[in-house]
């Protein structure tokens, strides 16, 4: 399906993520979980997915996990010294309307108190990401670090929107910095990281405030518009966040790269933080000593009319 808007078009994008594992010595057996598969969303189409992996899985299936991102499973059940993960995506992205236009939107107090007020399924969805999760947790600090971007009555979307410009300025992007376990009280002590501890400080800020925030893992073009810079995370897997705005819905900002999210990005998945949706997770027998290696292109292949 291709993404038609009377505005505007949709920009295509070719997606290769490669992941090699190396070990030391045999591994018998390795299970694992995959988000690699791109979202459909109402801005977003998978025209295509291919999931290669080497060697040939003894069990592979497909499901939708809790927040309803697709997942792959599976199982290689055969002694090997290597193992090849390589998904490869065609995907359509249109710019949401808060890329192209500031919306105009609640107070943010307005927001937080509906959001704890509603008790319908879809409330409760949405109430689901203002909760602590295993990796966010509502905190002091977190909530000192976001007050000054809202003050009382100003609009949630200006309050995020400031809220990331924040985050961007005042922390550096630094892949050796923290881990995947890193929390983001420690990365607000550190102020360097990567695109993963921007986005949780931002989830953590907003969950403090009692606001909805969930994670968002994906891509970012690696080929930037003429004369603009290239963006962090790209040639790797992505973060940032999506932030609920009330009657506007969701709405995706980047703080790693002061955006607010448009048609450069791709989206993977979403929940509740990294933990939910990680590109790639799983547990193997032996193996010795592991080595791994991650590469992903996203290529611009022009925009459909």
């Amino acid at each position: 399906m291709t993404i038609k808007n009377s505005l505007t078009t949709a920009m295509r994008y070719n997606i290769r993520h490669e992941t090699m594992y190396s070990y030391t010595e045999p591994v018998p057996v390795c299970h694992n979980l995959v988000h690699l598969a791109p979202r459909n969303t109402e801005f977003q189409t998978c025209a295509s997915f291919e999931l290669a992996v080497e060697p040939a899985p003894t069990i592979r299936t497909k499901r939708q996990d809790y927040f309803g991102n697709d997942v792959d499973y599976f199982s290689v059940q055969e002694a090997h010294e290597g193992l090849s993960v390589t998904a490869l995506s065609l995907v359509e992205v249109l710019p949401p309307p808060a890329a192209r236009k500031r919306p105009e939107s609640p107070a943010w107090e307005d927001v937080a108190a509906a959001i704890h007020e509603d008790l319908s399924s879809a409330g409760l969805a949405i109430y689901h990401f203002s909760l602590p999760s295993p990796r966010v947790s509502p905190s002091k600090p977190l909530v000192e670090y976001a007050l000054p971007s809202f003050p009382k009555r100003r609009t949630i979307f200006d309050g995020a929107r400031e809220l990331t410009a924040r985050i961007h300025a005042d922390f550096q992007f630094d892949p050796k910095a923290t881990t995947v376990h890193t929390p983001p009280e420690e990365f607000l002590e550190l102020r360097r990281g990567v695109c993963q501890d921007f986005a949780h400080l931002a989830v953590g800020c907003l969950r403090s405030l009692g606001l909805a925030a969930r994670y968002v893992s994906g891509y970012v073009s690696t080929t930037p518009p003429p004369g603009k810079p290239r963006l962090q995370g790209a040639d790797a897997s992505h973060a940032w966040l999506s932030v609920f705005c009330g009657p506007l819905g969701w709405i995706d900002f980047d703080p790693t790269n002061d955006a607010v999210v448009g048609d450069s990005h791709v989206t993977i998945g979403w929940g509740r933080d990294y933990g939910d949706v990680s590109p790639i997770q799983g547990v193997f027998v032996g193996g010795g000593e592991q080595g791994l290696s991650v590469g992903v292109d996203v290529i611009p292949i022009g925009a459909t009319a």
